[in-house]
């Protein structure tokens, strides 16, 4: 009888340990999974990654980008500041808001930058150019640059493109944000991938009450606002 209670629990302990494994190798399997995309790089997914290829494919020439408007001009202590309200507008949908922020700046000279991301024949598969607009931040002519109001949160996807990336796992959409946005930085990391950035491409203009500043792209990339009187 004793020897049938040891019996039991040694089944009872082959049961656990067999889980124990089943639990670990689980775990080693996941664990696994991070490291390969610890390791896997940017690189990696201009080279093989065909969901990302397919996405450029698939981006199509934007004319409009976004609008900028005066919503109030005030002098305080004798300086001039401009509220305005910037606009940023859908893919393919120049009437829908994908982004809309207020900034209070000294001045009525304001810039406007913007971050281009080109990519030619080796990241499209059709050959035909294509490209990213994002908008980085907003400033006045008294201003440095570095000291600007963000438009777009920097390492983000933008919001203009949330679908971009859909078919493609987290980490993988996270790494391509990452490289794009550092272009800004450093535009060689990814030129002999194809991918190349028109930055510091900061549009400025003296703003007034009553007209709204469109921003469109040209056909070699650049930004440039027209104004239209707001009606």
């Amino acid at each position: 009888m004793q020897f049938l209670f040891f019996n039991i629990n040694n089944q009872n302990g082959g049961v656990f340990i067999r889980s124990v494994v089943i639990l670990f190798m689980i775990m080693m399997a996941g664990f696994g999974g991070l490291v390969f995309y610890g390791s896997k790089s940017i690189y990696d997914l201009f080279e093989n990654n065909k969901q990302l290829k397919l996405a450029i494919e698939n981006l199509t020439r934007e004319e409009q980008i976004g609008y900028a408007k005066v919503v109030g001009q005030e002098k305080i202590d004798g300086r001039l500041f401009t509220t305005l309200k910037f606009v940023e507008t859908a893919r393919g949908d120049q009437l829908r808001k994908v982004l809309e922020r207020e900034y209070t700046i000294g001045g009525d000279v304001i810039f406007f930058d913007a971050l281009i991301v080109t990519f030619n024949n080796n990241a499209v598969m059709s050959g035909e150019k294509r490209a990213l607009y994002l908008w980085r931040r907003v400033y006045g002519e008294n201003m440095a640059p570095a000291d600007g109001f963000p438009i777009e949160m920097e390492f983000q996807p933008p919001r203009r493109y949330a679908d971009f990336l859909v078919q493609m796992n987290p980490p993988e959409q996270e790494m391509f944000w990452e490289a794009i946005w550092k272009l800004a930085d450093d535009p060689d990391i990814l030129k002999k991938h194809g991918v190349k950035a028109v930055y510091g491409n900061a549009v400025y203009k003296k703003l007034r009450p009553g007209l709204i500043y469109v921003f469109k792209i040209s056909a070699n990339g650049r930004v440039y606002p027209e104004t239209i009187p707001d009606i």
